[in-house]
């Protein structure tokens, strides 16, 4: 007997896209901290967030002792590129989470979304001890944000 249903077996991408929630974190460079806890999310909220990062003043590359700190997670962002934020990244998101850039001022706002400020130290400059700190910090963080979120 022949099943004629085949949309029990095809899932629909942009249906799909709809019911997932979508993640935006911004850091200044999204070098670092946006880029952790982005890849943290895409781990943790694996087919159940659609998750992106970006920043206002995007790095060439990823902060090289972010990518070994969170390669020791067994989490590998050294391919990853900093992006630029766009209006249309912030408008497309359902929850934004900064960095602590708008302790500096320089974080781009308000979103016009819900948006929760982390407030965390920027790995830039910092010794791997310390990039470890921030990351640990990221990681609880983000569990947290996931298990609220899905």
């Amino acid at each position: 007997m022949r099943d004629n249903n085949i949309f029990k077996y095809v899932v629909n991408a942009p249906i799909l896209m709809m019911i997932m929630k979508r993640m935006l974190f911004v850091c200044v460079e999204n070098a670092g901290r946006s880029q952790m806890a982005a890849a943290f999310a895409n781990f943790y909220g694996k087919g159940k967030l659609l998750v992106s990062s970006a920043g206002n003043k995007p790095a060439d590359k990823v902060n090289t002792v972010v990518v070994e700190a969170m390669r020791e997670k067994g989490i590998d962002i050294s391919m990853n590129k900093p992006q630029l934020l766009t209006f249309q990244m912030a408008q497309d998101a359902d929850l934004i989470v900064t960095m602590g850039c708008n302790d500096q001022g320089i974080c781009p706002g308000p979103f016009f979304k819900p948006t929760v400020d982390w407030m965390l130290e920027d790995p830039k400059g910092k010794s791997i001890e310390k990039v470890r700190e921030i990351r640990d910090e990221i990681e609880r963080k983000v569990r947290d944000l996931v298990a609220q979120q899905t």
